[in-house]
């Protein structure tokens, strides 16, 4: 069923699990139904997760009608995630479009440009009744080899306070490390500024980047707070991984949708493994 995630976010928050957000490619069905049916066969809440540059081949009104009529087939909660609007148009567009959840990304800016941004997309979202989550200390984002320039994206916990001090946003997702990509071995995740954070505000908290991170520091960061977790780059690897091993196993006489069926299966098994990483199981 179709929700906002809000009170989901703050039950996680509450109970020591988090819920996945999964990246969907632009509304991709297989992608989405796969979620969804894995959210339902395990009870647990899910978040579909959409980056505006993904929906440019689709079009970002085709992923929300299809990640709509996915998630009024299951029973779980589903909510449908802006990721990363960087602009307010952006965000007013999703939630015009009918997104139940929507992440402003001011990172880039100053403290308080990006809390002037933050709370504008607040005041937007509220007259939806829709949550909002923001970002502080901006997401890195790796090369193929996994490499980066330099890790500017630690956010120190004095910022993280001075940026709650302008705004209030439903969730938050700080920069303790992580990154968008594969990692090029063992990721560097500063999980006492979690605990630092943690000290001074009660705010669910957001986890980027969870691809290639091991499991003992994921589960750490839920255990410190982090009530969201989200997962992009292993999703769409293993969607690619499982179709062509369907192309190249498969006595598929050139039909798409027993490409896709396969393809379905398998990736509704991975995705019950990050939703058992997340401890959400059974909390719908």
């Amino acid at each position: 069923m179709l929700v906002t995630n809000k009170e989901a976010l703050h039950h996680a928050n509450k109970n020591g699990y988090a819920i996945p957000a999964i990246n969907t490619q632009g509304g991709n069905y297989d992608i989405i139904w796969a979620i969804c049916r894995a959210a339902e066969e395990l009870k647990s809440p899910i978040i579909l997760a959409h980056y505006v540059s993904t929906g440019a081949y689709s079009g970002n009104d085709w992923f929300v009608q299809v990640a709509k009529w996915c998630a009024n087939k299951v029973s779980v909660p589903v909510s449908i995630h802006l990721d990363h609007g960087d602009n307010f148009d952006i965000c007013k567009e999703a939630l015009d479009l009918g997104f139940t959840s929507i992440m402003i990304d001011g990172s880039a800016k100053s403290i308080k440009d990006n809390a002037e941004l933050t709370n504008r997309v607040i005041g937007e979202a509220k007259k939806s009744d829709v949550p909002v989550e923001a970002e502080i200390g901006e997401l890195l984002r790796l090369d193929e080899a996994g490499g980066v320039a330099e890790n500017k994206n630690l956010v120190k916990p004095e910022q993280v306070k001075e940026f709650l001090s302008f705004c209030q946003p439903d969730s938050l997702a700080i920069g303790i490390g992580n990154a968008h990509g594969y990692y090029k071995g063992e990721p560097d995740i500063r999980l006492e500024i979690l605990a630092d954070v943690r000290a001074f505000t009660d705010i669910p908290l957001v986890l980027h980047g969870c691809t290639g991170m091991s499991e003992s520091v994921i589960k750490k960061a839920i255990g410190l707070g982090i009530a969201k977790i989200n997962f992009g780059t292993e999703i769409r690897y293993k969607y690619v991984q499982h179709y062509n091993e369907a192309l190249n196993t498969m006595n598929h006489q050139g039909h798409s949708w027993k490409l896709s069926q396969y393809t379905n299966d398998k990736l509704t098994e991975d995705i019950k493994a990050i939703i058992r990483l997340a401890g959400s199981d059974g909390k719908a």
